[in-house]
């Protein structure tokens, strides 16, 4: 089993968006990139509001800022999260999308390959981003981020590690892993450490008689939200510029400085309250003998208007 999941991305980024121009004295504003990487949204994915889309009005209008935030391994997304920051409200809504999404595409050929999890190893954080907004109904993505594994360690480490109230005890061992897995965290309250992170973030099913997720992938997705809220409250109760560090020699994203401090500015008195998690509704099928997660479009409707404060009638509230 080789699931990385980097699921602490959204307290780290969001602090990181704090701290950086703290840090670096606001000496260079504009559309300098803070982070490594090519690709740039803005510029591939030009259409930022779907006018097909129902949400259109509200999208276009809404002073949000959306970042699409991406874990990978082995060239594939093993967690997708939007992060969706309302400025006016200084309200963070995390969306997160099931790596085992249904999305069906003409390119893809195989039964797996329309998992969404699959387009990032064909079309990278663009084709990605092109399909969470589509799942989404249009709903536009300004920026991307991608976190390797290999920092969560360090990053949850600097934090102090994260509180969690851990419900089961979580056990597992895969001597055939590379390199061989064994996950250990006993049921109660602790501070995961940072690979006790790691072992928490890659546990899916228990083995010799130990449970499991009872709703297997569905289940991981929810401890990966309570996960991050617990981690954006420990990161912004320090003031951790190793955290900066590491993030900007670890993360590869889209994000200017010039965005990064006007949400600096915006987001002063945000607090661990302020989040809010929700996975988009749908339903666990099967075809050709793989497991999906079938997106709800009804359910996806009620969500974004949650989320965007529309009424049935369109109309948004005050």
């Amino acid at each position: 089993m080789k699931i990385f999941l980097k699921t602490f991305v959204t307290g780290f980024l969001i602090f990181t968006i704090l701290l950086v121009p703290i840090q670096w004295g606001l000496s260079l504003v504009g559309n300098i990139r803070l982070f490594s990487g090519t690709e740039k949204l803005v510029e591939e994915m030009p259409a930022l509001v779907d006018q097909n889309s129902p949400f259109f009005e509200a999208f276009k209008d809404k002073n949000r800022v959306n970042i699409l935030m991406l874990g990978i391994n082995d060239g594939m997304t093993d967690t997708i999260m939007l992060g969706s920051y309302d400025l006016d409200a200084k309200h963070v809504d995390i969306i997160s999308i099931p790596r085992d999404t249904y999305y069906a595409r003409e390119e893809a050929n195989s039964a797996a390959a329309m998992k969404i999890n699959a387009i990032y190893s064909v079309d990278k954080a663009v084709g990605t981003a092109a399909a969470v907004s589509d799942v989404l109904m249009g709903m536009p993505i300004n920026y991307y981020v991608i976190v390797d594994y290999a920092v969560v360690k360090k990053v949850v480490d600097s934090m102090g590690g994260v509180p969690m109230d851990i419900t089961f005890h979580m056990r597992y061992n895969d001597p055939y892993d590379d390199p061989p897995l064994k996950i250990d965290i006993p049921e109660g309250y602790q501070v995961l450490n940072g690979d006790k992170s790691v072992e928490f973030l890659r546990f899916r099913k228990g083995s010799g008689g130990y449970a499991g997720y009872p709703e297997g992938d569905i289940g991981r997705v929810k401890a990966q939200q309570v996960f991050v809220k617990s981690a954006f409250r420990q990161a912004l109760g320090f003031s951790l510029p190793k955290v900066v560090k590491t993030t900007l020699d670890n993360v590869d994203s889209d994000l200017p400085l010039g965005m990064a401090t006007k949400l600096a500015a915006n987001a002063v008195g945000l607090d661990g309250e302020d989040i809010q998690t929700v996975m988009i509704p749908g339903e666990s099928g099967t075809k050709n003998g793989l497991s999906y997660w079938w997106p709800d479009e009804d359910g996806i409707e009620e969500m974004l208007t949650q989320i965007y404060n529309i009424e049935p009638d369109g109309s948004e509230t005050e």
